[in-house]
């Protein structure tokens, strides 16, 4: 098996093996191939179509060269969730994940954050935490340690994938997507057992959700929000798939059946990372705007469901409960 043989392979839309696909990530990982092949590779995967024996791959080399979580590999007993999602949908809507994610550290669940710098919205996770106080530079045994005392840790994706120094250059040269688009709320080094996961790109959902199942997470809510955007929404009905120990199922979360107002997309807008931020610490005290604090209610309760803390409605009667009393505990690491 050569390169070039499966660059041939893909140059007449034929689907690699898993063996094949393994095989070119791994080279990619590495350095291994030059920017031509890489740029032929990435490009040969989007014109062939990806599936999810290709990002299966890319997840699997992703994680095998990212720096690792003392203690955290997927068989811990208790559960440990992220709330990352895919990004680039455009909306410049607040914080809701990060907001969801403080939220049930604060009830005591582990929550390893995986995210980014704002790249298509007014603030990313990283942006607004880092605001907040939550370190951003953590020695991967800080990390650890966080997660152990306050049940939460940001895991900054640059700092634990040195091997996307070779994937960079390329991508920025294409100035197109690529499978790498879809893989960052897949890459968490921490490997948690459960995750909510919005796509923006309803066309992806199966798979997202194909790819979990390939990569080992054992309850998982992967959906697409109404109006494109990548969290559950409260002005529609939201679609996606939920995982359940090696099974996927077809789901469907209908604000209006758990007991929220019908919202706007612009209700939850912000204008620039200020606005976010400030909006965010309102959140957190139990005193943001109404539908921004309804869609982190909702998202909560997806997450409440997913740790098999009752139906979607019971979740969201606790959610509700949880986000209008603020947090009792503080921000994490912030004194």
């Amino acid at each position: 098996m050569t390169v070039s043989e499966i660059l041939e392979i893909l140059a007449q839309g034929t689907p690699l093996s898993d063996d094949q696909a393994d095989f070119m990530f791994e080279e990619l990982m590495t350095g291994k191939l030059g920017e031509a092949q890489a740029g032929a590779f990435l490009m040969g995967l989007r014109a062939k179509g990806e599936d999810s024996t290709d990002l299966a791959a890319g997840v699997r080399a992703g994680v095998a060269h990212a720096v690792k979580i003392p203690g955290y590999d997927g068989d811990r007993d208790e559960p440990v969730i992220d709330t990352c999602g895919t990004g680039g949908d455009g909306q410049c809507s607040f914080n809701n994940s990060t907001a969801v994610s403080l939220f049930l550290a604060d009830m005591g669940y582990t929550v390893a954050k995986h995210g980014n710098r704002a790249l298509s919205s007014s603030c990313g996770s990283a942006d607004a935490l880092e605001v907040l106080g939550v370190p951003l530079t953590q020695t991967p045994e800080e990390a650890a340690e966080g997660l152990d005392k306050h049940h939460f840790a940001f895991l900054f994706a640059p700092a634990y994938h040195p091997a996307f120094k070779h994937i960079m250059p390329v991508r920025q040269q294409l100035g197109i997507r690529t499978l790498f688009n879809f893989m960052g709320p897949l890459l968490n080094p921490a490997r948690p057992s459960h995750q909510l996961l919005g796509v923006g790109a309803p066309d992806k959902l199966f798979l997202m959700g194909e790819t979990l199942l390939l990569t080992g997470v054992k309850r998982a809510l992967i959906f697409a929000g109404a109006g494109g955007f990548d969290e559950l929404t409260t002005w529609g009905v939201n679609r996606g798939y939920i995982i359940d120990n090696g099974r996927m199922d077809k789901a469907v979360v209908d604000p209006a059946t758990l007991g929220f107002d019908r919202h706007a997309p612009e209700d939850v807008r912000v204008d620039g990372k200020d606005d976010a931020v400030a909006k965010l610490r309102d959140i957190l005290a139990g005193k943001g705007p109404r539908a921004m604090m309804d869609m982190v209610a909702l998202n909560l309760a997806g997450c409440l469901h997913i740790l098999d803390k009752g139906t979607m409605r019971e979740c969201a009667d606790m959610a509700r409960d949880v986000v209008n009393q603020g947090l009792t505990k503080g921000i994490p690491y912030a004194g």
